[in-house]
């Protein structure tokens, strides 16, 4: 397993931690050259967008050390974003998620089987 599905992995792991909904991991590789996996996720409140993103931000370092090269958003915007370079995590309130519709825009990556 490389590296960036290590992280992937790992992301989708903590994001389910957190019990959130629907969490696809979406392949890039071949698809994009700016990162290998998307990670999207929803939360029903933005409490539980931090606490998603705060797993995910403590999993990741604790486990791997490793810590995002940038973030961005937060609970009220409804949408967060955690990027790793090689992996970026998108965090939507459910009520958004469908409005920014990822997994159509970016319908020709594959997804990936996550781990339960």
């Amino acid at each position: 397993m490389s590296d960036s599905e290590k992280t992937a992995h790992l992301c989708a792991s903590a994001a389910a931690d957190k019990k959130a909904g629907d969490i696809v991991l979406l392949d890039m590789r071949g698809v994009s050259d700016f990162t290998d996996f998307f990670l999207i996720c929803s939360g029903s409140s933005e409490p539980q967008l931090k606490a998603i993103s705060s797993a995910i931000r403590e999993k990741t370092r604790d486990e791997i050390d490793r810590r995002p090269a940038a973030a961005d958003g937060f609970p009220a915007s409804q949408w967060i974003v955690i990027d790793y370079g090689d992996v970026i995590c998108h965090i939507f309130l459910e009520s958004r998620r469908g409005f920014y519709d990822l997994e159509g825009l970016w319908s020709d990556a594959k997804q990936v089987k996550i781990d339960s």
